[in-house]
């Protein structure tokens, strides 16, 4: 779903402002805060945080995820994504891309050499929220198909998806060989289903498999499909994530909407 009439106006009001602008930044710096930590680090009054952060999730900058009782807030680049797109011409791109990696470069850097020996950030966590024309029913059923996961996704999800059984990633090509295997933890018909989401060997005793929710919420005749890749090992693969899942999302989109997959995907898929 592009930004159009209101949803756009929403987006550049939430952004108008510095405070809410500072929110994103600390959000970028690291995601899934709750209010508490927020408000902590910007020293502000909770009702005046949770204003500006009800701001921000109307205007879909931010996702709210909740965990028991808690509400952990996560930066949604979406919005942002598609004005760059709108607004940024094909022939600039490359020169601000550029531009963008020897920033990022030197940020990592920076980043490297203020961190003290021997520790370790926290743990990633990447949220992807989409808009699907569709019911809560049919995107339930390409999440769990294995043929339409092949179509929107090159791979095959199998399982019987019950909670408590195995769930693997098959290949196409005929070796039966699973990229991605894990467990169904949590099934919940057609709104919600939790898996673990790891590789099919791993020698580490204490490796700990990722975890993937998939939150699909029906609003009149859309759906809202929060995607939610917890507990990530490091930071290359919150990066490699971060470019698989939307060329997937949009996949699924483009098929459940239109019929067919799109016609070539600007990201690897995983």
């Amino acid at each position: 779903m592009s930004l159009e009439g209101s949803a756009i106006d929403a987006v550049f009001k939430a952004l108008a402002d510095p405070t809410r602008r500072l929110l994103l930044d600390r959000l970028r710096e690291q995601d899934g805060q709750t209010l508490r930590e927020l408000c902590e680090q910007l020293e502000m009054a909770r009702q005046s945080a949770t204003q500006h952060l009800d701001v921000l999730v109307r205007a879909g900058l931010v996702t709210v995820v909740r965990r028991g009782r808690e509400r952990l807030h996560y930066l949604n680049p979406v919005p942002i994504h598609e004005i760059e797109e709108r607004w940024i011409a094909g022939f600039d791109r490359p020169r601000l891309q550029v531009i963008s990696a020897i920033k990022n470069q030197a940020e990592q850097e920076r980043a490297m050499s203020d961190t003290p020996a021997g520790t370790t950030g926290s743990v990633p966590t990447y949220v992807y929220v989409t808009y699907i024309k569709a019911t809560a029913e049919q995107v339930w059923r390409a999440l769990t198909d294995a043929d339409l996961t092949v179509r929107y996704w090159g791979h095959a999800n199998v399982s019987d998806w019950q909670s408590g059984s195995a769930w693997e990633h098959r290949r196409t090509d005929g070796s039966g060989i699973a990229d991605v295997v894990g467990e169904v933890l949590a099934a919940e018909p057609p709104t919600r289903l939790v898996v673990t989401f790891d590789g099919p060997v791993d020698p580490d005793p204490a490796h700990r498999p990722a975890t993937v929710t998939f939150l699909i919420e029906p609003h009149e005749e859309i759906v809202r499909l929060t995607v939610t890749h917890e507990n990530l090992p490091n930071e290359q693969a919150l990066h490699d994530v971060s470019r698989g899942w939307p060329a997937v999302l949009a996949n699924l989109k483009s098929l459940l909407e239109t019929g067919a997959v799109l016609p070539q995907v600007p990201w690897e898929m995983p």
